[in-house]
């Protein structure tokens, strides 16, 4: 049977840390919750009595049961006061060498079966256990932030950890309503590993300019049906933990430079521009600590682009292409007011389009075949029409040099189902001009579709951010470090994602994702890009994902 707990310490009552506590204390155990002085323990009284009082003003918290929660937490300074508990957790700030010494004075207080457990995200459990005398009753328990409300708790096992521990600890997640996934001792354990790269990589768009912070983030929310973007989620985070938590991961992973912090996350954490806690970081925020984004310097014109702005008029279009996407932008062009001329197999011929507007080609994603629409439709075409490429992943320049007005070439990457997907990338090239580009941005905006703009690079925004960070999770698979329902779980209910990577990518179908990661491999030679070996033998298998019946999972056929 697993052990009874009842009694638990927790050190350190930052946010986090009060957050466990209030988890531990709801389930009707005894919380020791300790601070290094009586101003930091005054601090953590305050972030636990607001966090219970808000929920009690939202009803989600009796206010007897509040009472009673609040009755069973003692807060002390010190942790001579631990002496008696069965569980420790120390929520202290993200330094090994602070850990190791918390450890070491623990292992000294606390009574010899007591487990001690970390709170660490990102350090090595297993250097914060050999503090101690009993590495075999070290575990880490990650809990996620807000820890009251997150479903999940990595349990973090390192090569000593004895096996009753990690049982009792698994058992009492349970206890609290949690959902558990047990691993190993790597950095970043699962979910940071494969959030980090990802935000990394988004704060290196908007260092290169690339793309606009409000792009970046619309594009993610809208396009990838994130909860948050990348840089208003690390804003939250802060960024100085951003930074240690990459800086950790570097060290520790393999030296990967994916994880090797963007330089202008550095300048920002130099400057003390950390995100919503100073009130400024990616964003400006109301005053310090406050969730209200301001306008600044940096925050854009909400109007669309007028015709005086450079925007040409556009009253008739023509879509190109017979497939679900060309459909669908038909419906989104026609329901917006707009006259379409739809080039389809067997209906209007390309000498149609004499007199449009602008273009919208979504024909076979092959470079040849739209190369050689494109010139066709620079020969049919009357002067100043925008003509536009739906490509999700080809070089935008290579269509536009295979007419003579690569100017007035844009790409409008609509997302599938168009009629139902709120976003569109536009993908200016260095040929395309700023009417173009204006002209693009203006349609979006009459379609009642945010438009975000980014150059022509591999992958745009959407796909850029997604797929290596897919990739990497089929790595994690591929080394055998969690299962795909492990890995699932951690980004569902650790960092609130609507899907996991592996049904998101058995619902995309493996062979798409393959060739997406393929050409953004092509176009950086990043050796972290590469797609994964597991992934290519997959395909090559025939297990492409739900079409197929197979992937990941096993699917019934359609």
């Amino acid at each position: 049977m697993a052990r009874e707990f009842t009694s638990v310490g927790v050190v350190g009552l930052g946010t986090m840390g009060a957050g466990i506590v209030e988890v531990f204390a709801r389930n009707g155990i005894d919380v020791v919750a300790v601070e290094i002085s009586d101003a930091a323990l005054d601090r953590g009284r305050a972030n636990l009595t607001g966090s219970t009082d808000r929920a009690v003003a939202r009803g989600k918290l009796a206010v007897a049961d509040r009472d009673a929660l609040l009755a069973r937490v003692d807060f002390v300074v010190g942790l001579d006061a631990l002496h008696s508990v069965d569980l420790v957790i120390e929520a202290a700030p993200e330094r090994l060498d602070l850990k190791r010494r918390i450890f070491g004075e623990l292992d000294r207080v606390c009574k010899p079966e007591a487990i001690l457990a970390t709170n660490t995200s990102s350090l090595s459990v297993t250097e914060i256990s050999v503090a101690t005398a009993r590495p075999h009753q070290v575990i880490g328990m990650h809990f996620f932030n807000p820890a009251p409300v997150m479903r999940l708790v990595e349990v973090v096992r390192t090569v000593v950890t004895a096996a009753d521990v990690v049982a009792d600890v698994a058992a009492l997640c349970a206890r609290l309503g949690k959902v558990d996934v047990t691993i190993g001792d790597r950095a970043g354990f699962i979910a940071n590993a494969l959030l980090f790269g990802y935000l990394n990589q988004a704060v290196g768009m908007v260092e290169s300019r690339y793309a606009t912070r409000e792009d970046i983030d619309a594009a993610m929310k809208l396009g990838g049906g994130l909860p948050m973007g990348p840089l208003a989620l690390l804003d939250l985070i802060g960024l100085d933990t951003a930074y240690e938590i990459l800086e950790t991961m570097y060290r520790r992973g393999g030296r990967d430079r994916r994880h090797a912090p963007v330089p202008l996350l550095r300048q920002l954490v130099t400057a003390g521009l950390l995100g919503r806690k100073s009130g400024r970081g990616f964003y400006t925020y109301e005053q310090p600590g406050s969730p209200k984004v301001v306008p600044d310097e940096q925050t854009p014109a909400t109007a669309a682009p007028a015709p005086a702005d450079g925007a040409r008029e556009v009253a008739t279009v023509g879509v190109v292409g017979s497939g679900p996407l060309a459909t669908g932008i038909v419906e989104v062009f026609a329901q917006a007011g707009y006259d379409v001329v739809a080039v389809t197999e067997g209906a209007a011929t390309l000498e149609d389009l004499a007199d449009v507007d602008l273009v919208v080609e979504a024909v076979a994603e092959e470079l040849s075949v739209k190369q050689a629409l494109f010139a066709s439709l620079d020969e049919v075409c009357k002067p100043g029409v925008v003509l536009a490429s739906t490509t999700s992943a080809l070089p935008v320049i290579e269509l536009a040099m295979a007419t003579q007005r690569p100017a007035d070439v844009v790409g409008l990457h609509f997302f599938d189902p168009a009629p139902t997907t709120p976003l569109v990338e536009i993908v200016r090239t260095i040929r395309t001009s700023a009417k173009t580009t204006a002209t693009a941005s203006a349609v979006c905006a009459a379609l009642g579709r945010t438009g975000v703009v980014c150059a022509d690079r591999s992958g745009f925004i959407v796909n850029a951010l997604l797929f290596p960070y897919l990739n990497d999770a089929v790595r994690m698979l591929e080394a055998s470090y969690a299962t795909a329902d492990d890995i699932d779980h951690a980004m569902k209910l650790g960092c609130g994602y609507p899907t996991g990577p592996f049904e998101l990518l058995d619902a995309v179908g493996l062979d798409v994702a393959l060739a997406i990661q393929r050409e953004l491999y092509r176009a950086v030679r990043e050796p972290g890009l590469a797609p994964v070996p597991l992934l290519e033998h997959l395909v090559t298998a025939g297990y492409l994902g739900r079409r197929a019946g197979r992937g990941f999972r096993d699917h019934a056929r359609p």
